[in-house]
């Protein structure tokens, strides 16, 4: 799985054709959709007719809430693969826990049997919380490679990172600039950008590469979507790297997946 990622959320079926071919083309290799952004066939288009094999992509879409429980679950996926055009799928996520709903262990080993029969060759889940993700742990079989989270340098979630690398999954940022309120034209950032000749998305996008998150920044303005992979030619100083730890303000910006318990 690529470190670095492009995301379609909020981008409209439309857009995600011509957006996901300028970012493959800019060299993005791995991309980020889900069923409830209604832009699966769109990314699917633009993923079939890029001319790039299909093993060197890396694709990743969500099982949106109204389709957990296993039967519900399986469904969903053969849909989102309709959509997509696709034979496999690299990484399957389950988008939210809903926990008052209690299906998500029926929801996973119906992701067990998909990766057991080679339709999709990874399987994680997204805004799990430590308890939501002990008790998947204790009563499911297989380990879920990532947790898609919201992540930027204002609500840096050290506790749950923290975890993800006792237990050996991936922690992968949604939102990793912070949804455009403010974060970008924070002080530190921009000044972080200055000393490096280097924009504050950036420098922000720099920091979760450094950390050791997987990121997915969205974007539907070319420059920008260029401009978002291009971090891997600076490095932050450890004194960098400080500066931008002490942003963290610990307020989400999404909803809280603990009682996050939407269908519609």
């Amino acid at each position: 799985m690529p470190q670095l990622g492009f995301g379609v959320f909020q981008v409209s079926d439309a857009e995600a054709e011509a957006a996901v071919t300028t970012a493959l083309r800019s060299g993005y290799r791995s991309v980020d959709t889900a069923s409830a952004y209604q832009n699966e066939e769109g990314t699917g288009r633009a993923l079939r007719e890029s001319g790039i094999p299909r093993e060197e992509l890396f694709v990743t879409t969500k099982l949106w809430n109204d389709a957990q429980g296993y039967d519900d679950a399986l469904r969903a996926f053969d849909a989102s693969m309709s959509r997509l055009g696709l034979e496999y799928l690299d990484l399957y996520l389950i988008h939210w826990p809903t926990p008052s709903r209690g299906l998500y262990l029926d929801t996973w080993r119906a992701f067990e049997k998909l990766k057991a029969d080679g339709r999709v060759r990874s399987i994680g889940v997204s805004n799990f919380t430590v308890e939501t993700l002990r008790r998947l742990l204790d009563e499911t079989d297989v380990v879920p490679v990532v947790n898609q989270i919201e992540l930027h340098p204002y609500f840096q979630q050290a506790g749950l990172r923290a975890f993800h690398r006792e237990h050996g999954i991936r922690t992968e940022a949604w939102a990793p600039l912070g949804q455009g309120r403010g974060l970008l034209d924070d002080p530190a950032l921009t000044a972080l950008g200055r000393a490096h000749g280097r924009t504050p998305a950036q420098i922000a996008l720099r920091w979760h590469v450094q950390i050791g998150n997987v990121v997915i920044p969205k974007s539907v303005t070319p420059s920008r979507i260029a401009e978002n992979i291009d971090v891997f030619g600076f490095e932050l100083s450890p004194d960098d790297m400080k500066a931008i730890g002490d942003l963290d303000k610990g307020v989400r910006l999404g909803p809280d997946p603990a009682t996050f318990n939407v269908t519609g």
